[in-house]
This record gives C-alpha cells, sequence and structure tokens, in this order.
C-alpha cells in the first residue's frame, strides 16, 4: 500500500543565476509563512549580509544546509524548499533519504535560466560552463 503523504521537499536544481532562490521563494509564498528556501550558499553569509564564498569551506556549507533540512524535518515543517545546484544525482540522494526516513514525498524542479537573470555570487563563466556540461538529468 502506497504511503500518504502530507508533507514535502522540494528540491531545486540549476546553475547559478537560473532563478532557483527566486522560485523558492515563490513556493513558499503562503500566508504567515516565515520560511524561506535553504540554501548551502546561506552558509557564506556574514550577519550584514554579504556574501562571502570560501570553496575550502563548501563541504561544511552543504552540510549545515542538510541540518538545517533535517532540523525543519524533525519539527514537520510541511513545506521545504532545497535550492542548491544538484548538478549530480548524487548530491540529492543523502535529501531523498532524509524525506524518506521523515515521511516528506520528493520533488525535483530543475529551473533554467529564460528569464535573463544573472549570477548574484559572480560564479566565474568557466565555472558555469562546467557546471552545465556536468548537470545530469534522470527521465
Amino acid at each position: 500500500m502506497d504511503m500518504e503523504y502530507t508533507k514535502d521537499l522540494i528540491l531545486l536544481r540549476g546553475v547559478p543565476g537560473s532563478g532557483k532562490t527566486t522560485l523558492g521563494e515563490v513556493i513558499l509564498h503562503m500566508p504567515n509563512n516565515q520560511l524561506k528556501p535553504l540554501s548551502a550558499d546561506d552558509y557564506f553569509i556574514d550577519e550584514s549580509g554579504n556574501y562571502n564564498f570560501d570553496v575550502t569551506q563548501l563541504k561544511e556549507a552543504h552540510n549545515d544546509c542538510h541540518q538545517r533540512c533535517s532540523h525543519l524535518m524533525q519539527n514537520s515543517v510541511m513545506k521545504i524548499v532545497v535550492s542548491n545546484t544538484f548538478t549530480q544525482e548524487w548530491e540529492m540522494q543523502s535529501y531523498y533519504q532524509m524525506a524518506e526516513r521523515y515521511g516528506y514525498r520528493v520533488h525535483s524542479v530543475i529551473v533554467e535560466n529564460r528569464h535573463g537573470g544573472i549570477n548574484e555570487h559572480n560564479v566565474p563563466e568557466e565555472k558555469l560552463l562546467q557546471m552545465k556540461n556536468r548537470f545530469e538529468v534522470k527521465l
């Protein structure tokens, strides 16, 4: 018998500038909703709101994002959005496992930059091209 899901985890995938965070905000826009999309990028934002990326802390940033998602699931938050590049399938695996553990239905959404958006974190064009070339899609 299939499980009846009442909670959703939405994984937004795409290269920087595709609009993942913006779409996440649209998805979470509900009356009285104080939540915002989770992202590894949050780890690099200081108290003043400045973004200070450090590639040597990327693993810690993703671990932090994962832990915050786990905390929301432990508290049975009904709708959680995670906005990361997720260019490779394996990068989402731990979220799938966590969702199964806590009874969340998972939606994986690829966000395309069809609106001419810019990447706000100044990711170099060479790195963007690398990300685009390694992007996996499972059909």
